[in-house]
């Protein structure tokens, strides 16, 4: 499919956008104006949030195949995370990002440049369930542990957890903090699972009819999905806040 648009990929990067921003406003809802919704703290809450993650990840990864400029890429959402994370250590200390999820993706593209050589060595089938067993054996590595919490291998060295180095890679100290956080193991591996799924399924004729399908919106959304999420939260708040203002203009007295 060399030189054709594969516009359902835009689609799904779009909507997967407009999942996160819903649950971004789900979040501050709860979290800043103090609305109860328990559900979002159990399970359908965890599914939903981690949904985005994968879908974010996943089409990382198997994208990077169709990018013509990778390191320019990196940098450019490298950036974006540094900036995410300067505004919010600044403005919002208390839900200040280190290592977010821009952070990632940036160092990720930028690694598989130099990973390249060595990848292409390995067959696609053999990358791709490698890759989803290690993230699954490396799911729980944050909290100091492998596997997942469900399934639990047994306790990483505490040794390897401290300074900013073993942040970065997946071994965060107690004390560390972020709003928002995507360490390099286990998540370089889900990324790695979505490269490798490209060549297993980019030849595929049933692949290539299905990436012509086209939800306009969502395209435009997806295409623009890195300047849309750098703008996302502070529009949010401002829509939050103007809807509360408005409610409480309309209904005071009323206890709505």
């Amino acid at each position: 499919m060399e030189g054709k648009r594969q516009y359902l990929l835009d689609g799904l990067r779009g909507l997967t956008l407009i999942s996160m921003i819903l649950y971004h406003g789900m979040f501050d809802l709860l979290e800043i104006y103090g609305v109860h919704v328990s559900w979002f703290w159990r399970l359908p809450g965890i599914i939903w949030q981690q949904s985005i993650c994968w879908s974010f990840i996943i089409l990382s990864g198997f994208c990077w195949n169709l990018s013509r400029n990778p390191v320019k890429n990196g940098l450019v959402v490298s950036a974006g995370g540094l900036l995410v994370s300067a505004v919010t250590w600044i403005f919002m200390p208390e839900e200040r990002i280190t290592f977010g999820i821009l952070t990632f993706l940036g160092s990720a593209m930028l690694l598989l440049v130099l990973l390249k050589p060595l990848l292409e060595h390995i067959p696609s089938v053999l990358g791709f369930l490698g890759n989803a067993v290690l993230f699954f054996l490396a799911r729980d590595v944050n909290a100091g542990y492998w596997g997942t919490e469900a399934f639990r291998l047994g306790e990483v060295p505490k040794s390897w957890y401290q300074g900013w180095i073993s942040t970065f890679l997946g071994f965060p100290p107690e004390d560390f903090f972020s709003g928002d956080y995507f360490s390099l193991v286990p998540w370089l591996f889900l990324y790695l699972s979505g490269y490798f799924l490209y060549d297993i399924v980019i030849e595929k004729k049933s692949f290539q009819k299905l990436m012509e399908v086209r939800i306009k919106p969502l395209e435009w959304i997806g295409r623009r999905s890195l300047l849309i999420y750098l703008l996302h939260q502070p529009v949010v708040l401002l829509g939050l806040e103007a809807f509360w203002c408005v409610k409480d203009m309309l209904f005071k007295g009323y206890g709505i």
